[in-house]
């Protein structure tokens, strides 16, 4: 008897086992040699005359800020993570995906947080519903049809205005589009994604909440800027595209509420609308993508005057891989241009909108599945006082009206493993 009861208990227990999730442990590790410089130029006139009949040199020519690293992730992201699946039975899947960045460059990240993704989904024949931290909808298509999948010296400039900071470039604010936490990716989201037989069609929602305090009566929201805020980090969106043989096309829109100030009334966003695809013709592989990013102000009571207008961001890709044995040649044009939609003037004095464009070229060699080595280089043309950059410094003095900021040019020379 005792006998019999220590077999259905060993029975039960593997039972248990059989129905835990497969993890898999996963991830990248990435190492460049890297170079960065960003030129800028003083565009005062060289010589100019005075009431003596003699002549001021007064331009400073250009200053160069350059640097050289060992950086990581210039051609895959590096990271570590875990995943697992749970076949619930019935058609049911429960699983969850947890992946941090590491910057195994100077090993001062690893495993500290899960801020790449950190999901735990329920999937079955109705689709997939993801709870977490996940890539936004808007964003996937910057990436998915860039060549250099948005990474390194070569990531398109969609990606980098869109991620731009301002401040840390040492440059004026040229649209404030650096302040979208949601660009990339939204934490706190619910997701679904479309079941994958649906004939090539395929699709996501997304919500992220904002998590924010909410009084009622409004009255009694703290009038401290830092807590009279109600929908600020909120971000909805959506993407939809068909994949069948060679050809990948997609559309997405999203918006992100990057501001909300209670006592003043006003509430900002980031609304992007964009359209990716790309076409492999076997011996090339061509991608484009059109996008458009508005950054608007809300007012509860709109001024009679001094309201912020709109700043537009339009930008476009065209990018192109091509095989060679067991390489793969990359090279990408991008340009962005910002429209400050500023007021008619009709003595012509408004300033002309900044406008930037990019030239990228690589070769990636696989050693094998998991080991390739790269090479990238790029060129970034500023103008108008826009002040991208391929990474690396930021422009000297971009932001004091002396000094403009004209190129930036950088490369990588990297190993990639993948486990």
């Amino acid at each position: 008897m005792k006998k019999s009861l220590v077999a259905l208990a060993a029975l039960a227990v593997a039972g248990v086992a059989s129905a835990q999730s497969s993890v898999t442990l996963f991830g990248v590790v990435d190492a460049s040699i890297s170079g960065y410089s960003s030129s800028s130029r003083d565009l005062k006139p060289t010589v100019l005359p005075n009431s003596f009949g003699a002549s001021t040199y007064t331009n400073q020519g250009s200053v160069k800020v350059s640097r050289r690293a060992l950086a990581n992730s210039a051609y895959n992201s590096s990271r570590l993570g875990f995943r697992g699946t749970e076949d619930l039975g019935g058609g049911l899947a429960a699983s969850f995906w947890l992946e941090a960045p590491i910057t195994n460059d100077d090993g001062a990240t690893g495993v500290a947080s899960f801020a790449r993704r950190s999901t735990v989904s329920l999937s079955g024949g109705f689709g997939e519903l993801r709870l977490g931290r996940d890539y936004t909808p808007t964003f996937w298509n910057d990436t998915v049809f860039d060549p250099f999948g948005t990474l390194g010296v070569g990531a398109n400039l969609i990606n980098t205005a869109n991620g731009f900071n301002a401040e840390t470039y040492g440059a004026k604010d040229t649209g404030g589009f650096g302040a979208n936490q949601n660009y990339a990716r939204a934490s706190n989201s619910i997701g679904y994604f479309l079941p994958p037989n649906l004939g090539g069609f395929y699709g996501q929602v997304m919500y992220a909440f904002h998590e924010n305090d909410k009084y009622s009566k409004g009255s009694f929201t703290p009038k401290d800027s830092s807590t009279s805020k109600s929908r600020a980090g909120r971000y909805i969106g959506g993407r939809f595209g068909y994949a069948n043989g060679p050809l990948d096309v997609a559309v997405a829109y999203g918006s992100s509420t990057v501001a909300d100030q209670y006592y003043a009334g006003t509430t900002d966003y980031v609304k992007t609308f964009n359209v990716g695809a790309s076409y492999d013709f076997g011996p090339v592989k061509l991608f484009g993508e059109v996008s458009r990013a508005k950054n608007s102000r809300d007012y509860e009571i709109t001024p009679f005057v001094g309201a912020r207008p709109d700043v537009d961001l339009n930008g476009y890709l065209l990018g192109v891989t091509v095989p060679v044995g067991p390489g793969l040649i990359r090279a990408a044009y991008s340009s962005v241009k910002y429209d400050y939609n500023q007021p008619f003037n009709p003595f012509g004095l408004n300033n002309p909108d900044p406008k930037a464009n990019k030239l990228a070229l690589g070769y990636v060699h696989n050693l094998s599945k998991r080991t390739a080595l790269y090479a990238t280089i790029a060129r970034v043309s500023n103008k108008n006082g826009a002040a991208l950059t391929v990474g690396g410094p930021g422009f000297y003095k971009a932001s004091e009206n002396v000094f403009k900021p004209k190129t930036s040019t950088g490369y990588d020379f990297g190993i990639r493993h993948a486990f």
